[in-house]
Formats: C-alpha cells, sequence, structure tokens
C-alpha cells in the first residue's frame, strides 16, 4: 500500500489495512512532512476514522514539536468525526465512529488548547473551526470576540464557525456585505443553516444572477431552500433547465430539502402530456 494509491481511490474502497497505515505514517516523524499531511487528512474520512485515528490525530495536534501547519491540519481532520458524534450520539453501534469517552476528550483538550494564546493563531483558528462542530457553551463567546477582532482571517474564522453556532444573525446579515469572498460564503452557508429570513433578498439575487461565482451560487442555492422552502422552487425555473450539471445537482437538492421535487415532477409529466 502507499498514500498515491489511496489518493487516487474512492475511501470506500480502501482496504482494511489502511486505519494502520495511516496511523504508522503519521507517527513517522522520518517521514516527509507533504506525506504526514496528506496523511492527517486522510485520516479524518468517515470511512476509517475511529479511536485510534482520532488519537493519533489528537497525539499529533498537541505536539508542540511539529509543525504548526501538519497540527492544523490533524485538527480539522478530527472535525467530521466530532460532529457526527454530536448528531448521531452513541447509542447505535452501527452509527459509531468514535467512543463517547473519546468524544468528550476531544472536546476538554481542544478547548484547553484553544484557551493557550501562545499557541500559532492559524492552530488556534483550526482549533476553533473543528470543536464548533460539537457546539458547547465556551464557543459562542470566543466567536463573538473573533467577530470583533481587526483581523479579517479571524474574523472569517468567526463566520464559519457561525455556520455551527447559533445566536449570530445580525452579525450574519453583516457579513453578506463583506468583500471578502470567504468571508461572503460561510456568511450564505450560516444564513441557510440558521434560516435568517433577514438575509433573503440577498441570497436569492446570488441564485439568480448569473454573474455569481459557482459555489457562491450552489451555496446560496441551499440557503434558499432553508430559509423560504415554500418560495424556494420558484427561483430555480430556470437552473433546473442549466447544462451546468454541480447546478441542476444542488437545484434538486435544494428541492427536496424544501419539499418541492414532486412539484416539478409534476411539471416535467404535464410537458411530456403535452408533447
Amino acid at each position: 500500500m502507499d498514500l498515491k494509491t489511496l489518493q487516487d481511490t474512492p475511501p470506500w474502497e480502501w482496504p482494511p489495512e489502511t486505519e494502520q497505515f495511516l496511523l504508522d505514517l503519521l507517527g513517522d516523524h522520518t517521514a516527509d512532512a507533504a506525506d504526514r499531511k496528506a496523511a492527517a487528512e486522510l485520516a479524518g474520512d468517515y470511512s476509517v476514522i475511529s479511536d485510534a485515528l482520532a488519537l493519533g490525530l489528537l497525539t499529533v495536534v498537541r505536539d508542540e514539536r511539529e509543525s504548526s501547519d501538519l497540527r492544523s491540519t490533524a485538527v480539522i481532520a478530527l472535525g467530521p468525526a466530532l460532529e457526527h458524534a454530536d448528531m448521531m450520539g452513541f447509542e447505535d453501534e452501527d452509527d459509531v465512529l468514535i467512543s463517547e469517552r473519546l468524544f468528550h476528550t476531544l472536546q476538554d483538550t481542544l478547548q484547553k488548547l484553544y484557551m493557550q494564546a501562545d499557541l500559532p493563531k492559524e492552530l488556534r483558528q483550526r482549533i476553533l473551526e473543528a470543536s464548533v462542530r460539537a457546539p458547547q457553551k465556551w464557543h459562542h463567546e470566543v466567536v463573538r470576540s473573533a467577530y470583533g477582532s481587526n483581523d479579517p482571517a479571524w474574523r472569517l474564522t468567526a463566520v464559519f464557525c457561525m455556520g455551527y453556532i447559533g445566536g449570530f444573525d445580525s452579525q450574519i446579515i453583516e457579513a453578506l456585505q463583506n468583500p471578502d469572498p470567504l468571508v461572503h460564503y460561510h456568511a450564505v452557508c450560516a444564513a441557510g443553516n440558521w434560516e435568517v429570513d433577514e438575509a433573503w433578498p440577498h441570497i436569492s439575487e446570488l441564485v439568480r444572477s448569473d454573474r455569481t461565482d459557482k459555489d457562491l451560487r450552489i451555496a446560496a442555492i441551499g440557503a434558499v431552500a432553508a430559509i423560504r422552502p415554500e418560495e424556494a422552487g420558484g427561483l430555480f425555473n430556470d437552473l433546473i433547465e442549466s447544462e451546468d450539471e454541480e447546478l441542476v445537482e444542488a437545484v434538486f437538492e435544494a428541492l427536496a430539502l424544501a419539499g418541492g421535487l414532486e412539484e416539478f415532477d409534476d411539471d416535467d409529466e404535464d410537458d411530456d402530456e403535452d408533447d
């Protein structure tokens, strides 16, 4: 087994020995730095993440001898497992990726690490971005503080976190006007996640406009379906005929969320009858 093969193979086709391979590479300080970073990225995938790999990632995050870049990559890789555990709980063994005990260990450790103000800025940002995927009480104040910072990088982190931490509707509305494309993108996502109705005029226009960046438009499509599901379908009439498959896929996913797929199916049947 080698890293390149894993990167070129869909995760659901990875062999059983992948977990140990990634764990060994993560802990090998003699390995190439780029390979260890790639291993950290792969280790967070749902298909392989486990208590052993999560602990391996956490060990990297805590190790001051490791580069800030590798530590940042490792902590971000923990995010999906934290979110999954927070959403799914631990009652159904088939749904468990990491144990409840480890879940709480990760939460406690990341909070303590974040509070170490002498850590590299990028690492603290990534710790916050990973940890908010399983929200805790302490997050609200630190996200508010980050948004109030004069540092654009911290404001970006804050707006990303607002997609997971509620109570920031006014800041989300403000961030929709931010000229930074990434801040704008995450504000759109956050508005959709929290169904911020005041964001509707801005985000619906992003859906309508062909000048909207595609990634932003896809985010906007999902957001309008969450904010006003009963009105979202009316925005999709032209997009459903788009030659861009990604936009069409986003529309169908949004319609499924909004409960409007049946309406479009009926329209298609009517068109067929007319033909």
